[in-house]
């Protein structure tokens, strides 16, 4: 079974659309999915780029295309929890950090699931650590224990280390996918992706 590195930063909502057509796309394609945690921040200032808010506000028409475009793709797959979050952006640091405890104790996928719920579908300021801390209490994790362990050394790292080795890679931005060494960028790529797959 082939494996599709995932690139993703929760504060990305075009991350959070991938996230929900990633389950059907796994099935239809037979083909592992590997979720890579790594701040969109430290990538947006290490390629000297800027979130699309930033980037296309003085372009007339390219906001405005940008959210049909993401509206169509919200109807053609049928996602019906996307709520834009009103604190956004958020600064996503704890709940990236937190992911990385996740994965290294082996529930990645659960958090992944509360943390995408927490930003895009009931969205909160998740950069706010009492906010968090209520949030992932409210998802059925230790809180306290998370909020403990993000701040280790190891934690702070590899952190750093997944996002520096993300640039390394050709990385700009999220939602960024590999397959072997070919790098797509965007959620539209999923097409490219699978046509791959299936030649």
């Amino acid at each position: 079974m082939e494996t599709l590195d995932f690139i993703f930063d929760f504060g990305s909502p075009n991350a959070y659309l991938v996230h929900k057509v990633l389950p059907e796309f796994k099935l239809v394609n037979n083909i592992h999915i590997n979720y890579i945690p790594c701040l969109l921040g430290g990538i947006f200032k290490q390629t000297n780029n800027r979130s699309p808010m930033e980037a296309f506000a003085n372009i007339l028409g390219k906001s405005d295309y940008e959210n049909l475009e993401m509206k169509r793709f919200i109807e053609k797959h049928k996602i019906n929890n996307y709520n834009p979050n009103p604190f956004f952006p958020v600064n996503t640091l704890t709940l990236m950090r937190g992911a990385i405890v996740a994965h290294r104790e082996n529930w990645l996928d659960n958090y992944i699931e509360a943390g995408f719920h927490h930003m895009w579908e009931n969205p909160k300021n998740m950069g706010d650590p009492e906010v968090y801390k209520n949030a992932m209490l409210s998802s059925g994790f230790n809180s306290s224990d998370l909020l403990n362990k993000i701040q280790t050394n190891e934690v702070k790292e590899q952190l750093i280390t997944n996002t520096r080795r993300a640039v390394e890679k050709g990385v700009f931005g999220v939602p960024t996918f590999f397959l072997e060494d070919q790098m797509f960028f965007g959620k539209e790529r999923l097409t490219q992706i699978e046509a791959i797959l299936t030649d």
